[in-house]
């Protein structure tokens, strides 16, 4: 049976290899994604602007407030009308299809930027407000100050919540199989389905899974570590 698992013409293994490769391929870019959309969210929490007060409160209240599958169906199913709608407005004249993998990456980002909005949120509010008075009493720019002083400050604050938007953007994932996207999930279900032995190899996934998180965890503990280095400890 384990021979199933193997990396030779009749085993699955280098499959699940690529798809555990794609799965962390997603993962990381839809991250990334929703780390930028996150902070923009954040600033517009932030702001002193009701239009984007409500914008940012709109958007991390109806994507936080839906099944996750449903965003990726929503996506998969009007992602490229809306885009081709968007590119008739600027004078594009022709369809525009999105591919399963920025599909995924759309969807899974949007709602894992929808968390790090709050996440980044929680983080600017808890840096001491005298640190910047400080700052500007020391002659330093708005920028200077948001450079040196508030973005190290904020991301010390919300790597531990971020670790947890990357551990649930990480399972999110799972349910891009719905694409057709050869993920992990995917090439599992593939595999179970032709060789008739579905505990064999989603049991296989789940260790897989766990072997992502794991290594994931001891990276944010690190990261965390090396932020608070120096800090001291009341």
């Amino acid at each position: 049976m384990l021979e199933l698992l193997s990396f030779g013409p009749n085993g699955w293994g280098g499959q699940l290899l690529m798809g555990t490769a794609m799965t962390v391929a997603v993962a990381v870019s839809a991250f990334a994604f929703g780390i930028v959309v996150g902070s923009l969210g954040a600033s517009a929490k932030l702001s002193h602007s009701l239009a984007l007060n409500v914008l940012a409160d709109f958007y991390t209240t109806i994507v936080r407030g839906i099944p996750e599958l449903l965003v990726i169906y929503l996506l998969f199913f009007g992602g490229s009308g809306v885009a081709t709608s968007i590119a008739a407005a600027f004078g594009y004249d022709g369809r525009i299809d999105l591919d399963a993998f920025t599909i995924g990456v759309l969807a899974v980002g949007l709602i894992s930027g929808a968390y790090s909005t709050e996440v980044i949120r929680g983080a600017v509010q808890s840096v001491p407000f005298g640190q910047i008075e400080a700052a500007r009493a020391c002659g330093m720019s708005r920028w200077l100050i948001l450079r040196r002083v508030l973005v190290p400050q904020t991301l010390r604050f919300a790597l531990p919540g971020l670790g947890n938007v990357w551990q649930l953007t990480l399972k999110d994932t799972a349910l891009v199989s719905v694409t057709a996207l050869a993920e992990l999930m995917r090439v599992t279900h593939l595999a179970a389905g032709a060789t008739r032995q579905p505990f064999l190899f989603y049991g296989t996934a789940a260790v897989l899974y766990l072997v992502l998180t794991t290594i994931s965890t001891a990276l944010f503990n690190r990261a965390e570590i090396s932020a608070n280095r120096g800090v001291r400890r009341a």
